[in-house]
C-alpha cells in the first residue's frame, strides 16, 4: 500500500540502511528511552516505516530518518485529537513521543487487533465521510497537502534506479506537478487522511473498522482521499465494480465522474512507483515489479498486472 506524507523531509530518506537488523537495533534503543520492553519484537513489514509488534499489545513504528520527525509528531497529535472526538482511529500510547534515536524516529501505538482483517470499501467510505465532517483546531497545525513531498527524494536518493529511469521519473514528476497545479476541485477542501484505502482500515477484535497510518493527515482536496479506491478498481482491478459502487454510494460522490480524475489517477500511480522503488534494492521480486511499473508509465500500457504491496 502506498504512503505519501504531507510534510517534506529535509534529508535523503535512503541515507542509511533500513533493513530488519538496523531497525530492530533502533527499536531497542527507543524502548530503553521510554521504558517499553521490546523483547521478542516481531517485524510485521518494512515500507515507508518499519512496523514491529511488541509485547503488551504495542506496535512500534520506525521512520527512515530523523527528517520525518515533523510527520511523526503530527501523527501522534492527530491520533490524540481523533481520540478526543471518539473517532475510530489507532491510538498513540500516552507517553512522551516521538522518540528520535540512531537518526530515526520511533512512535508507539496500541495494537488494533491480533488478526489482519482489512476494511471493506463501504467502511472506508464511511470513515472518510465522518472524517471529512470534522473541523481540526488550528492548534493541530495540519499542513497543506504536498502531493509530491517525498517523490523527489525517493528518486534522487535511490541508487538502484538506472540513470535512464531516474531521468524519466524526474521528467514525469515535473509534468505531474504542472498538471496538478492546474486542477479545479469539486469538493470543498478540509482535513484529509492522505493515504485512504482498504489497506489503511483494519478491523479491531470486535470487528469494528479502525483508521490507521495517520502520518499523511493534511488540509487538502477531499478528492485526494477518494482517488485510491477509484484506481484500485479502475486501473488495477483490485476492487470489483460492486465494491466501487458501494464506496461511491456510501460516501456520496464519484471522483471518477469529476473531470480532474485522470490527473489524480496519474499522480497516485506515479507515487506508487516511487514508493515501491525504495524497496527494490533489497528484494528482486519487488525490483521486477518496479521495472514493470516504470515500463507501464513510459508506454501507457495496461496496469492490471500490477501487484498490490
Amino acid at each position: 500500500m502506498i504512503s505519501n506524507g504531507a510534510a517534506e523531509p529535509a534529508e535523503d530518506g535512503n541515507a542509511q540502511s533500513f533493513a530488519a537488523a538496523d531497525t530492530l537495533r533502533t527499536l531497542n534503543h527507543a524502548g530503553a528511552v521510554v521504558g517499553i520492553d521490546v523483547t521478542g519484537a516481531q517485524l510485521l513489514r518494512i515500507g515507508e516505516n518499519a512496523i514491529y509488534r511488541l509485547p503488551d499489545r504495542i506496535i512500534g513504528r520506525i521512520a527512515r530518518t530523523a527528517a520525518y520527525e515533523p510527520d511523526a509528531r503530527k501523527e501522534v497529535a492527530v491520533a490524540r485529537w481523533l481520540e478526543g472526538h471518539e473517532y475510530p482511529a489507532v491510538r498513540a500510547l500516552p507517553i512522551d513521543q516521538p522518540v528520535v534515536v540512531d537518526g530515526r524516529v520511533v512512535t508507539f501505538w496500541d495494537l488494533v487487533s491480533d488478526k489482519e482483517s482489512y476494511g471493506s470499501t463501504a467502511e472506508v467510505a464511511s470513515l472518510l465521510a465522518r472524517l471529512h465532517r470534522l473541523e481540526p483546531p488550528s492548534s493541530l497545525g495540519l499542513p497543506s497537502l504536498q502531493p509530491f513531498a517525498r517523490a523527489e527524494l525517493r528518486i534522487d536518493g535511490n541508487g538502484w534506479l538506472s540513470s535512464g529511469d531516474r531521468d524519466f521519473l524526474r521528467g514525469r514528476l515535473e509534468e505531474l506537478r504542472t498538471r496538478f497545479a492546474e486542477l479545479e476541485f469539486a469538493l470543498a477542501p478540509g482535513v484529509i487522511h492522505g493515504d485512504a484505502s482498504v489497506g489503511n482500515v483494519i478491523h479491531d477484535d470486535a470487528g469494528n473498522p479502525i483508521l490507521i497510518d495517520l502520518d499523511g493527515f493534511a488540509i487538502g482536496p477531499r478528492e485526494w482521499d477518494l482517488v485510491l479506491t477509484a484506481i484500485y478498481y479502475d486501473s488495477f482491478g483490485w476492487h470489483t465494480r460492486d465494491e466501487y459502487e458501494v464506496f461511491v454510494k456510501t460516501y456520496g460522490f464519484d471522483v471518477m465522474e469529476w473531470p480532474g480524475y485522470p490527473v489524480l489517477r496519474d499522480v497516485r500511480e506515479f507515487l506508487m512507483v516511487t514508493w515501491l522503488s525504495q524497496k527494490a534494492s533489497d528484494d528482486e521480486k519487488v525490483a521486477a515489479e518496479v521495472r514493470k511499473r516504470i515500463l507501464a508509465l513510459r508506454t501507457g500500457s495496461d496496469k492490471r498486472d500490477w501487484q498490490p504491496y
